[in-house]
């Protein structure tokens, strides 16, 4: 029986869920100096206004915030610098094909750590439109009522 890898996640990008509809997930491996993984470990990323673009046959990932490490001397890293995201070739093939296409970009989703190594979870997501995100509000605050009046029901 195999055992789930268990993962540590570092930091989500809870408003990407809000501002885009999510058709596919991929994980990858991130290119981090030295400092950069005591950071991430400590839990100071963030990754608001974030974004993958595939050059040149690799994918680049920008605009992440790593916080410099505290106890860091003068090696420490840039905070926003790009960092290079690793995967297989046919997966960024793909990706290549799909971003082409109208609307989708690469948004990173997560950061977490799976048997040691960093890693970041990106989607391939299309912007969601004004009207889109009033339906997922207001759909949510219908599920979020019924679920409460059915406590209340269960209590009686």
């Amino acid at each position: 029986m195999a055992e789930k890898a268990k993962s540590q996640v570092v930091t989500e990008n809870r408003k990407a869920r809000h501002e885009f509809h999510f058709e596919e997930t991929f994980e990858a491996g991130i290119v981090l100096q030295g400092t950069e993984v005591k950071s991430l470990r400590a839990g100071k990323a963030n990754l608001q206004d974030s974004f993958a673009r595939v050059e040149d046959g690799e994918i680049f990932l920008y605009n992440m915030h790593v916080s410099p490490y505290e106890q860091g001397n003068i090696n420490n890293h840039d905070p926003k610098r790009t960092r290079k995201l690793l995967m297989h070739k046919m997966e960024i093939r793909r990706l290549i094909g799909k971003t082409k296409e109208k609307g989708l970009t690469l948004i990173p989703v997560k950061v977490y750590f799976k048997r040691g190594k960093a890693k970041v979870l990106i989607a391939l997501a299309k912007g969601k439109k004004l009207h889109d995100k009033r339906q997922d509000l207001a759909s949510r605050d219908a599920k979020r009522e019924m679920e409460k009046a059915f406590k209340e029901r269960q209590q009686y």
